[in-house]
Parts: structure tokens; sequence; C-alpha cells
């Protein structure tokens, strides 16, 4: 049951509007970066909504009213020993009562009247109380807590740096939901402390997004932006094709129905649709000669070895993933059509990569408004066969756990500057390695022309460089190498706001979030074994032939 209300609290704040035309999406050409910005509006709109509607029902229901068996059990915070002139006004309580509702507080009343269970559970949290007074002031917050019959978990304070507040202090409590609300509201009506602040409920903070800690959960990150279906968009080139919008659909319904363990299902594609595939794949392999960074070459060839990439017929996606999975751990899985930014990018964080199984119209063979199989098999796979690239793809999808909705846009504002329209030095000479460049050969014979301005990489202005969408684009980026493109990667997120660090297991699947000392002296002993055989290896190297 409470694991149900908590899901059910996270996804009262996900995306609930379709992101089509009739939504006020923009009928433009695809943009990773313009899906994350019309992403974050929306969430916005809905969290206003959300608090707007919850805030407008805690002022019509009167504090007794709302949470009565708290009230009768447990004192008010008057009855606790304090000065009276530590007690504010009562138009301020008044004041306090109608409009102290945050954005956590709405989370966990949400989820305490999901059921009568629900308002009892107990669930860990941590508040943050400002001390004006000083320590003095934090024997009222103990008593607080054992008045609402909770256990005191964890206590740290320090020193704060808010002017007029001496200290800070962390307390995780154990308490049910409705008492928590009554403490938090408690030990706001007295003036010796600053703040008072709910930060988290069952260790989770209530205020980062939910990610998915394990590759199974990724069955809930499908959400779709529809504004290029061809049933929706007037300018997509199957729209006035009945047969094509039903093929659209089939492949679709396949994707959706799939299930993380599955086998990725074979799509049985028709004459026209390889016909399309043959006629890109001769055209990229004619320009990626010249064009094309040395590694997606090298794994071109591979994959024409290996009889996958051939010009008569489309890849199936499980033998492609089978192939990655052998090259650098990641594997595919069928995607119904444009995900969300978030959802996109938290893949990568498992090496998993969602990709189309349908094959764009037959009328527009060289370019798609949206993605399709052609420009994920030709486009990124390759890459994502390299080790260097793998391990910077997956980085994106790691700094994208938990991030903001601002965030997530200078994360897909890097990667379509990079992943999907990226420029690399090589010998001197400017190479391709985006996919959206390696696949549409218009834009990659005018990124490596002298028409566009060529930018050193840089994470830091990327992420808020404008993206042309109407026209090819000014502006391309050009990293040194790939691991140099990383380091500036780590530096640059290491400056975002997420309280906390994850990292990829990939011995269980699961990203693991840093947040206490026991995980990290796990990872630093797992570190230590590895610097062990490092060592050893080395030193093995060194000596001498006998």
């Amino acid at each position: 049951m409470a694991v149900a209300a908590a899901q059910k609290n996270r996804e009262m704040f996900a995306i609930k509007k379709s992101y089509s035309i009739e939504n006020g999406y923009p009928s433009r050409r695809r943009s990773l970066v313009d899906d994350a910005r019309f992403e974050t509006i929306v969430v916005k709109q809905t969290k206003q909504t959300v608090l707007d509607e919850a805030r407008v029902k805690a002022n019509d229901s009167s504090l007794e009213n709302s949470v009565p068996q708290a009230q009768e059990q447990h004192p008010q915070v008057d009855e606790l020993p304090c000065k009276p002139e530590e007690t504010v006004s009562s138009d301020a309580q008044d004041e306090e009562k109608d409009a102290g509702l945050t954005e956590e507080e709405v989370v966990l009343q949400n989820a305490a009247s999901e059921s009568p269970e629900a308002e009892k559970e107990v669930v860990r949290a941590a508040v943050v109380v400002r001390l004006r007074d000083g320590m003095g002031s934090l024997g009222r917050i103990l008593k607080a807590v054992e008045t609402f019959h909770g256990t005191v978990a964890h206590l740290e304070s320090r020193q704060s740096r808010s002017e007029g507040v001496m200290f800070d202090v962390l307390i995780k409590v154990d308490m049910a939901r409705v008492n928590l609300l009554q403490l938090i509201r408690s030990l706001r009506q007295t003036s010796s402390f600053g703040s008072v602040s709910l930060l988290a409920e069952n260790n989770v903070s209530v205020k980062a997004p939910w990610f998915p800690k394990h590759a199974s959960e990724l069955d809930n990150c499908n959400h779709l932006m529809t504004k290029y279906e061809p049933d929706l968009d007037m300018n997509h080139p199957g729209f006035a094709d009945q047969v094509y919008r039903a093929r659209r659909k089939e492949i679709a319904e396949i994707a959706f129905s799939y299930k993380y363990g599955d086998p990725i299902p074979h799509i049985e594609y028709t004459e026209t649709e390889n016909k399309t595939w043959s006629a890109v794949f001769t055209r990229v392999k004619e320009l990626m000669q010249k064009h094309a960074c040395s590694e997606y070459i090298a794994v071109f060839r591979k994959l024409e070895d290996e009889k996958i990439f051939v010009q008569e017929r489309i890849p199936q996606l499980q033998e492609m993933s089978d192939f990655l999975r052998k090259s650098t751990g990641f594997t595919l899985r069928p995607a119904a059509g444009l995900l969300t930014a978030r959802d996109f990018l938290a893949s990568l964080s498992f090496r998993i990569f969602q990709s189309t199984q349908y094959v764009r119209h037959i009328n527009s063979p060289y370019h798609t408004p949206e993605p399709d199989c052609i420009h994920e098999l030709l486009g990124h796979m390759p890459l994502l066969a390299d080790p260097s690239f793998a391990q910077f793809s997956q980085e994106i999808g790691l700094a994208s756990l938990g991030a903001s909705d601002e965030e997530i846009e200078k994360l897909s504002t890097v990667y379509w500057f990079t992943v999907e329209f990226g420029l690399c030095k090589e010998n001197n000479e400017v190479k391709a390695y985006g996919a959206g460049l390696l696949s549409a050969y218009g834009e990659l014979l005018h990124a490596i022309s002298d028409k566009p301005e060529h930018r050193p990489f840089d994470p830091a202005s990327t992420a808020v460089q404008p993206y042309q969408d109407q026209e090819y684009q000014p502006i391309y980026y050009v990293a040194e190498s790939f691991e140099d493109a990383k380091e500036k990667f780590r530096r640059w997120v290491s400056t975002m706001s997420r309280p906390f660090e994850v990292r990829f297991n990939p011995h269980t699947e699961r990203v693991e979030v840093l947040d206490s000392v026991e995980k990290l002296d796990t990872l630093i002993s797992q570190m230590n074994t590895e610097i062990l055989h490092l060592t050893n290896a080395i030193a093995k190297l060194r000596q001498p032939f006998c």
C-alpha cells in the first residue's frame, strides 16, 4: 500500500499532457532540445496546478478537520514549554496555516490522504530547522518529535550561513505521515526557529524527480512526444498515407507491449522499407570514408564483416543489440516513438539505447522529422560499439538522473551538439561523429564546409547555445577527442545542483545513489581491489624477459 501511494505521488508531478501540436507543441523539425524545453513548461504548469489545488483545499478546510486524529491525540505546540515571547500571534498562525504548504508537504499530504493505512504509515523524513537563538532551542525540537510519537534516527548541526540564524539542524525522524505534517506546522509556530523545511520522505528527496534505479524500471520510462506522429502532424510525409499510418501503429503497439527481459520483437520489413534502407545505406557508405571519424568507420566495417550491415535488408534490433553487448555492454530496447528527453537520457545510464523499429516514409528517404530505425542503426549504433563513446553516452545519462527540469534542458542541448551533431578533430581535419550528421548527408556536407562556425567544445557554453531547428545549424562544436570531451563534461557536471552522486553497478544493473558513508566505504573497497590488480599488472609488464 505504501509503495503504491508513493508511486502515485511521484506520478502526480508527471507529464499529463500529450506532446502534440494540439496541446501547443510547435510542428517543427525534430529537436531533443525543444522537447526538453516544452517538457519543462508542461511540468511547471502541471506542478503549479497541483499546488494551487492543494492550497485551495487546505484553505477551505480547517486544520482540525484536515488532521483530527493527530490533534486529538497530541497537544499543540503552545502546550510545549516555551517562553511567551517565542510564540507568534494568532494572525500569523492563521496566515501560516493558510499559506504554509510547500511542494514537499503537498506530496506528503496527498500520500497521507490515499487511505487510513497510508495516513498512519511510518515514514522516514529529513527536516531542516534553522535556529535563531542557538542550540538552546534544540530541546524544543526533540520534545516536539516525542510529542508527535516520532523517533529520531539521525541529528546533526552546523553553523548557518543565513542572516539572523545561528545554526542549521538536520534531523531525520521516523513518524506517521499525518503526525509529520503536524510536527512541521507546530515547529513553524515558534519564532525562535528561522524556518522549517521538509526535505525527504523514505530517504528520497521529494523535490528531485523520480528516476529509475534498475533497468527493469525503464518499463515506466516510455512517455512519448507525439508532435510528429503521422496521425497528428499534417506536415509528416506519411500523413496522407493510410497504409503507412497503419504500419506505424502496428510497430508502435509491439514496442508498447515490450517489457524488461523480453527478446526484442522481430519485425518483418516490407520490400518498400528495405528499399528505403538501401538508398540511405548506399549514400552513407559513400560519404563516410571522407567525412566520418575513424571510430565510426572501424565499427561500420566490423558490422559489414558480421553481415549485420548489408545493403539488401534492415538489421534486426536483436542482432544489433547482441553485437553492442559484446563490444561495449550497451543493449537496445524498442521504443514506440520519440521519447521525452528525461526518459531517453535515463536509459543511457544503464547502457541501454531506446531505439525505434519503424521506417521513415519512402517519399522522404534522406530526411525524417523524427527518429526512425535507419537513423538509429546507421547514425548511433556504430559509435555505441566504441568503448570511449559508449562511456561518454552513459555519463550523460547518469548526469540526468534526478536533475532539475532546467538541467535536463541543458543536458539535452549538450547531447544535441555532441551525440547528434558533434564534430571532432582527427589528423588536423574535422570529422563527424554525430548521428544526425552521419544519417543526413545534406547537413553533413554543410557541417564540414566553411559555411558554419566551428567552436571548441565547452559544455558550459554548449549547454546554453540556442539550437537552429528551421535550417542547417550555423554553429557546430568540435571536440579535440572523445577523451577530452569526457573530461570537460565531467568537470561541468560536477557544478550541477543535484545534491547527490550516482554510479552504475554493472554487476547488479542498478544505479546506486552515493548518499551514505557505508555506500562510499563499499565503493572505496571495490576501487582499492581494482587498483591492486592494475598495480600488479603494471609490475608484471615491467619485469624483464627471462
